[in-house]
């Protein structure tokens, strides 16, 4: 995977690419998800104070979870850990953020949204167009990310999920299937 990132959080910084590879040769590791009512959800996590083993593996099966269930982004509570993790990929490869900040935000996007806590349901929420992120690698250095349009609505919404917010709490109006064609 590559992703774009500046480095130390500086706004003067070049950003550049960096390469993380998963093994691709070790077995996927599925963690069992958590649904709308189950209260873990709606707790805050705590920061990640130091990489090790168990959060390295967390990040790996987080990371297999979200593809396996078709997502764009996971956040540890969602797989029952109280840690603020998250991980996301809209098309361009994943993202990892540990212990993530929005920094800045601005503009405004309305659309659907939905949620793998809360599955084949989706609800109009209203959402920044453009965030700044400040979060930590796997390699507990500090980054900076800028997104807009959906890497920014995916951040909020995962984000979001470390403070113990679902966006089902935002919907403006019903929530609808995502079946439902007319």
């Amino acid at each position: 995977m590559c992703i774009m990132v500046y480095e130390n959080g500086g706004e003067d910084m070049e950003p550049r690419l960096r390469f993380s590879y998963l093994n691709q040769e070790e077995e996927m590791a599925i963690r069992q998800l958590r649904f709308e009512g189950d209260p873990i959800l709606n707790k805050i996590c705590r920061n990640v104070t130091e990489m090790t083993p168990r959060i390295k593996e967390l990040i790996e099966d987080m990371l297999d979870t979200m593809y396996e269930a078709n997502g764009v982004g996971l956040a540890a509570p969602q797989v029952g850990v109280l840690r603020r993790i998250c991980v996301i990929d809209v098309g361009e490869g994943p993202y990892v953020f540990i212990n993530p900040k929005i920094i800045e935000s601005s503009g405004e996007q309305t659309g659907d949204e939905g949620c793998l806590s809360v599955p084949g349901l989706f609800g109009c929420v209203t959402r920044p167009d453009y965030v700044k992120a400040e979060a930590l690698d796997m390699d507990m250095k500090p980054f900076t990310v800028e997104g807009t349009g959906l890497f920014a609505r995916a951040m909020c919404h995962e984000f979001d999920h470390l403070d113990g917010k679902l966006y089902v709490d935002m919907v403006e109006g019903d929530l609808h299937r995502a079946d439902v064609e007319e």
